[in-house]
């Protein structure tokens, strides 16, 4: 039973997060990169493992995830919305933890959009009353 494949979507900002876990060494792979070379930052690779990490199942699964849009917060959010959602699927005991921490929750913050005639979504140009 080793082709036992969980999957799930996490979301954040304009970033889609794919997530397919199956039994194995704790190996994540972003983007046919593994995690290292993915992100540069290390508070970005904490995020990505933070919800592994909450349920101590660090290093049982292989993950391979697929994601594209936004930045590197927003991809790194939701790889990690998408990994607590797959997490689910393995095991529904998981949700009480994973719901505490509040890494269930989609993030509904995105840039607001910019208003037409104006500089940006709230910047104005400058009124002159002479």
């Amino acid at each position: 039973m080793a082709d036992i494949q969980y999957n799930a979507t996490g979301r954040r900002k304009t970033s889609i997060a794919q997530v397919f876990m199956t039994p194995g060494k704790g190996n994540i792979t972003i983007n046919k990169k593994p995690l290292d070379q993915y992100f540069p930052y290390e508070t970005m690779k904490m995020i990505v493992q933070q919800p592994l990490n909450l349920v101590a199942v660090m290093g049982k699964y292989d993950i391979n995830i697929r994601v594209k849009g936004g930045g590197f917060s927003g991809q790194a959010n939701a790889i990690r919305h998408g990994i607590s959602r797959a997490l689910l699927v393995v095991n529904s005991d998981f949700r009480g933890q994973l719901k505490k921490e509040g890494l269930l929750t989609r993030d509904p913050r995105a840039v607001e959009r910019k208003k037409y005639g104006q500089k940006g979504a709230r910047a104005r140009f400058q009124f002159s009353k002479r």
